[in-house]
């Protein structure tokens, strides 16, 4: 692990502990079940590969992680401006190197132009856009027909290894690496605002071939669908608009009457949500640079 990084007089900085999560999850504005996952995810040693920055006060002013070539570095918002932002980079940017990744990759919000111009001036490069879509309820969500060979109905438990196969091979057309199942798993059904009575999955002739994984988000009147994927030989049937609407009404049911969603460029799938009636509400940018 690199040496803890200088910061401003009365700072200090200590590995993040998952008992940590509640505060860092309004800090860096994440949801607390995701900090979670992200420091107990197979793979990350929280012990050497994140940090928390303690303002003097001792409360939490800042954070990072670092996952092979992905990491992750947040600053809340009356810290920034004292150099906090350029530590953690830096500190990141060791960890990588330590543990061998040859590129580091950071998300960053594209209102916070400060975190971005950090990046730029170290050589970050821009390598996709994440869009975060909303679909505004009208009224009762309309169930789409579905294909005559296909059924859908809320993930079991034993849905778990076709949906991750399903979501892989889908995500392997543009994400960097293939997750391991356990990883997946922790990240999605293994967090608490997991839903499976809202998640969807869909079959044809007995194999699964679409899912929508949804998140019960606390403290939010919003449906969150963190995962939607169609098997390839099934895309061009509307399934995925069949299985969002299935996820759509579910929420309604519940008092959540909106939807949300990322998406991520190297999908290709913004102009397809567009026609759903989804719009988009912020974005990210993902930066990576050679080490």
């Amino acid at each position: 692990m690199p040496p803890f990084p200088e910061l401003p007089a009365g700072f200090r900085c200590r590995p993040a502990e998952t008992a940590d999560a509640t505060a860092i999850g309004p800090m860096a504005g994440l949801a607390v079940d995701e900090v979670e996952a992200a420091l107990e995810r197979p793979g990350l040693d929280a012990s050497a590969d994140s940090l928390v920055v303690l303002e003097p006060a001792g409360g939490i002013a800042a954070w990072a992680w670092v996952r092979g070539r992905r990491s992750q570095v947040d600053v809340g918002t009356a810290y920034r401006g004292l150099g906090l932002g350029t530590a953690l980079v830096e500190w990141a940017e060791q960890r990588a190197i330590e543990i061998g990744s040859p590129t580091l990759a950071q998300t960053v919000e594209d209102e916070d132009l400060a975190g971005t111009a950090i990046l730029r001036a170290r050589g970050y490069e821009v390598l996709a856009t994440n869009w975060e879509l909303e679909l505004r309820a009208t009224g009762v969500p309309a169930l789409a027909a579905l294909p005559a060979d296909v059924s859908i109905r809320p993930f079991g438990a034993e849905d778990a290894p076709a949906a991750y196969t399903v979501i892989q091979d889908a995500f392997d057309e543009w994400q960097p690496r293939r997750w391991p199942y356990d990883e997946w798993a922790r990240m999605t059904i293994g967090r608490s605002s997991f839903a499976p009575e809202l998640s969807q999955v869909a079959y044809a002739d007995g194999e699964l071939v679409g899912v929508a994984m949804c998140l019960a988000l606390p403290d939010s009147q919003e449906g969150h669908v963190e995962q939607l994927a169609v098997r390839r030989d099934h895309r061009g049937k509307g399934l995925a608009r069949t299985v969002l609407a299935h996820a759509s009404f579910g929420f309604f049911q519940q008092g959540r009457p909106n939807l949300t969603l990322w998406t991520h460029s190297g999908t290709g799938a913004l102009a397809m949500y567009e026609r759903l009636g989804m719009s988009v509400r912020r974005s990210t940018t993902v930066f990576s640079r050679d080490l």
